[in-house]
């Protein structure tokens, strides 16, 4: 999400946690390695290191600073699994998996929507969609739909390009709008900032960006700022994704292992993304939250 939805490349837009291998379980001098531990050999250049592919400067997502919650995520398993963590830096645009995953320059992309055909996907590890985005205690409080009335008035922030930019055009709203690029060089600029800074200002009235890029940026803002998924709309594309995590076609043994980290670490999973402001979704369109977290069993 350059993410989820333009491939998450932009990541906010669909974009789009780091992974990576197993340890292998420890044999004495004369027992033969299992045949998984045999594929996964073959499989990565590296079997001892948590190799990720990353953008560099792609908040919330990942930074060199490790700060992003896909760094955090790779850094949870590398230490489950007792390995050394290795990136390879490159920016999610154009060419990204081709120089990257492809080149086995690197064994996992953290984050990548589910059913791009670039790549082979993991089991998806989690759910969300794009929201909008606008101040608490504004006379936009409640709304859940680009068919409310509310919107022929206002200034609307939306990157170009995305799959949300349909329903503005649907619902004759692009004429109210303020367009923010969606390719960027995420070294000097982002448009989810820029959006930001707009909204706070009065530029705009209300923002529509990627989930996990308006939940990260709602949150550093005193009062936080509302964050709303867009999930009533219809007769368009999605708006909400599910994220895996992309590895090459060939890797069969190495998803099996990534599913299964996945399944057992869900709980972490769901929490990191949670204190990064990442809108989770089930599979009803219900939030997952941090309360719900804590009563389950």
């Amino acid at each position: 999400m350059r993410h989820a939805a333009e491939r998450c490349w932009q990541k906010l837009a669909l974009p789009c946690v780091a992974l990576a291998a197993l340890i292998l379980p420890g044999a004495a001098p004369a027992q033969q390695p299992s045949r998984d531990s045999m594929d996964l050999s073959i499989e990565l250049v590296d079997p001892k290191v948590l190799r990720v592919c990353a953008d560099p400067h792609n908040l919330p997502f990942s930074n060199e600073k490790l700060e992003g919650f896909e760094n955090k995520l790779a850094e949870l398993f590398a230490k489950k699994l007792d390995k050394s963590i290795a990136y390879t830096w490159f920016p999610q645009a154009t060419g990204f998996v081709r120089q990257t995953l492809g080149s086995h320059r690197c064994d996992v992309i953290m984050g990548f929507p589910q059913g791009d055909d670039l790549v082979q996907s993991t089991n998806p590890y989690y759910r969300t969609a794009y929201a909008f985005i606008f101040k608490p205690g504004s006379d936009l409080e409640g709304i859940d739909t680009l068919a409310d009335a509310r919107l022929k008035e206002k200034r609307i922030g939306i990157v170009a390009g995305t799959p949300a930019a349909t329903y503005l055009a649907i619902n004759g709203l692009l004429a109210h709008a303020k367009p923010y690029a969606l390719m960027v060089d995420t070294r000097i600029d982002s448009s989810a900032e820029a959006m930001v800074k707009d909204l706070k200002s009065g530029e705009i009235d209300i923002g529509i960006l990627w989930g996990p890029m308006a939940g990260y940026y709602a949150k550093q803002e005193n009062p936080a700022l509302r964050v709303v998924p867009i999930l009533k709309e219809n007769g368009g594309p999605r708006l909400t994704y599910r994220l895996t995590m992309g590895v090459r076609a060939a890797d069969q043994t190495w998803k099996r292992q990534l599913n299964r980290l996945i399944q057992e670490n869900q709980g972490e999973i769901n929490r990191l993304l949670i204190a990064y402001g990442v809108p989770l979704l089930d599979e009803k369109d219900q939030p997952i939250t941090e309360d719900a977290l804590t009563k389950k069993p």
